[in-house]
């Protein structure tokens, strides 16, 4: 017996009768042969893992542009802390690590430049809207290549469902997705009061809000308790949940981040130049065939535009508007 069909064994006997197992997965759309030693999940995992667009998520801002620090979240770190909190759940539940960690790790892969300011400016300038848990299925299907420049990284079904409910209204139909939906919440709220705090855009006084005391005032204390209060729900269950209390704390929190910092003028005063970056290389993309882009299909100008990290937006701005003195 080969050691994969082994570890899938290990699977059927030991994993929750919840967790997903690999050698029952829906499958890939084009049929491929077994790899001798990984199981299914543990490769689209890798897949992802060695990706151009993973790659790419290292220079794409988080939350804020532009930041005077090495210790500020990006995209590539998020990706990491989401993959780390849904791996501890998963395994404490029994269910599918390697499942939960490829969904975690292309959850956002599809990710404009400028964060979420990016995401929004690109959602109403196309002409079909732009959702990122989209465009990260569209990465995964058709923008990465894999080796003889075949199309697509051709991933399972549950890790393409997993990728495309992280966000929106949409439900995952693994446990292992749910866990990914969730924990990317509980990632970002943290890791944003750091960054918030950092910037001097939050205060000390911020702990004085009634809901640190249910949820904890550190944060490795919030990420402890949400963790463990989400294994202990979920225990026995057909579904990944908090309790009321918790819940109910936790999207205080929510609400107050977005209030002031998510929606804040001063954390996102550097937002209308992102965004006109964004608008001015769609509109002249459109009206324009370059060598870089040779054509006006819409879809592909907002294809090559949510692929650019940070850095790159602004020097194809930079080519395109500035004249060759002033660079």
């Amino acid at each position: 017996m080969i050691f994969r069909e082994k570890f899938e064994d290990y699977e059927i006997e030991y994993l929750s009768k919840y967790a997903a197992k690999s050698k029952f997965t829906r499958g890939r759309k084009a049929k491929e042969d077994k790899c001798t030693v990984r199981t299914e999940f543990q490769r689209d995992r890798d897949r992802i893992i060695h990706s151009k667009a993973f790659i790419r998520l290292k220079h794409k801002t988080q939350v804020f542009l532009s930041p005077e620090g090495d210790h500020y979240r990006t995209r590539l770190t998020h990706t990491l802390e989401v993959s780390q909190i849904s791996r501890t759940i998963a395994r404490a539940l029994k269910l599918n690590e390697d499942l939960t960690e490829a969904i975690a790790l292309g959850h956002d892969l599809g990710h404009t430049p400028f964060g979420h300011c990016g995401e929004d400016e690109l959602d109403k300038i196309h002409d079909s809207g732009f959702k990122h848990n989209e465009q990260s299925l569209r990465v995964v299907d058709f923008l990465e290549t894999r080796g003889n420049g075949r199309i697509g990284l051709n991933l399972t079904e549950e890790v393409r469902d997993g990728i495309l409910n992280h966000s929106g209204k949409g439900i995952p139909f693994t446990m292992e997705g749910k866990i990914v939906k969730l924990c990317d919440r509980i990632a970002y709220i943290n890791h944003d009061i750091d960054d918030a705090l950092r910037a001097g855009i939050l205060t000390k006084d911020l702990f004085e809000e009634s809901f640190f005391e249910v949820i904890g005032k550190t944060h490795s204390n919030r990420i402890n308790r949400l963790i463990i209060d989400v294994i202990e729900n979920s225990s026995g269950n057909n579904d990944i949940i908090m309790s009321d209390k918790i819940n109910e704390n936790f999207l205080k929190l929510r609400e107050y981040m977005f209030e002031h910092v998510y929606l804040n003028d001063e954390a996102k005063q550097e937002e209308k130049k992102a965004r006109k970056i964004i608008y001015s290389l769609y509109k002249y993309f459109s009206e324009n065939k370059n060598d870089i882009i040779q054509t006006f299909n819409r879809e592909v100008i907002k294809d090559y535009i949510a692929g650019m990290t940070d850095r790159y937006a602004v020097g194809v701005y930079k080519d395109v508007f500035l004249p060759k003195f002033w660079k």
